[in-house]
């Protein structure tokens, strides 16, 4: 896996300028099929760095509530695979790179070699399965180094010490460290494991970790940026697109949000 990807290239300029990348989450779809083309448009010009589409999928193990009520928003907008790589395609066509993160039904619905392929069209540099094992990803691996795209898979603080290294050795792009255990949303803290977690990542990998799951301001996004080369903020951009029905207005608000935690991402 010696490809490079934008995605792969983003890392570089990060730990070369002494910060860490804030990637957004936003499930495809969501408030709307357009309106989520405008939100991720919102979070770029606000200081993202990369973006994760979240495909929507009606059993989401991993989310917590706020995603889970907006990727049933997006399943009642009607929200497809096409849709999913449309705002993929518009995302990229913004400079920055992007990925999808879906759960593995959807992909062996759509078919693996296609799925890959399609992404790839789409300018998209890998795709996140949080519910795809090693043990289960021969057709995946193939089909993702066909298409030089990244394999991101996630790594939580119940990851054994034995079971580390085999999953670390199978990514690229960066290593998805879930933060807590259980499932994804804004906290008030960033969980103390996850330090702890990154450290154990790195003993395996020299590839960026990027830490999930809870994050949802400067302060926090600052800390986490101190010991890790990604934060990655989704329920808290949701949060405000949810709470602010004008679709400029939520815009607005997350445009301010993503400079606040651009900002904070930047190590002293």
């Amino acid at each position: 896996m010696s490809y490079s990807t934008p995605l792969s290239e983003l890392f570089l300029r990060t730990k070369s300028e002494n910060r860490a990348a804030l990637i957004g989450y936003l499930p495809a779809g969501f408030p709307t099929i357009a309106g989520s083309e405008k939100v991720i448009a919102a979070m770029v010009e606000g200081g993202v760095d990369a973006v994760e589409i979240g495909f929507p999928y009606s059993d989401p193990v991993m989310d917590g509530p706020v995603i889970q009520d907006a990727a049933e928003q997006s399943l009642k907008n009607g929200t497809g695979a096409k849709d999913v790589f449309n705002l993929l395609a518009s995302t990229t066509a913004l400079g920055v790179p992007g990925v999808v993160m879906t759960y593995w039904n959807p992909i062996e619905r759509y078919g693996v070699d296609a799925f890959a392929q399609s992404l790839k069209n789409a300018g998209g540099s890998g795709v996140i399965t949080p519910d795809l094992t090693i043990e289960e990803s021969q057709k995946w691996a193939s089909a993702a180094m066909a298409n030089e795209i990244n394999r991101i898979y996630v790594v939580a603080p119940s990851t054994s010490d034995k079971r580390m290294p085999l999953v670390t050795q199978q990514c690229s792009g960066f290593i998805y460290a879930a933060s807590l255990m259980g499932v994804t949303g804004t906290r008030n803290s960033v969980s103390g494991d996850a330090r702890e977690l990154v450290t154990r990542i790195r003993e395996t990998s020299s590839l960026p970790v990027a830490v999930g799951l809870g994050v949802s301001n400067a302060t926090q996004a600052h800390e986490v940026a101190a010991y890790a080369d990604g934060v990655i903020v989704g329920s808290a951009f949701i949060r405000l697109v949810q709470e602010n029905s004008d679709i400029d207005a939520a815009c607005a608000a997350v445009k301010t949000l993503a400079s606040s935690l651009s900002e904070g991402v930047r190590r002293d």
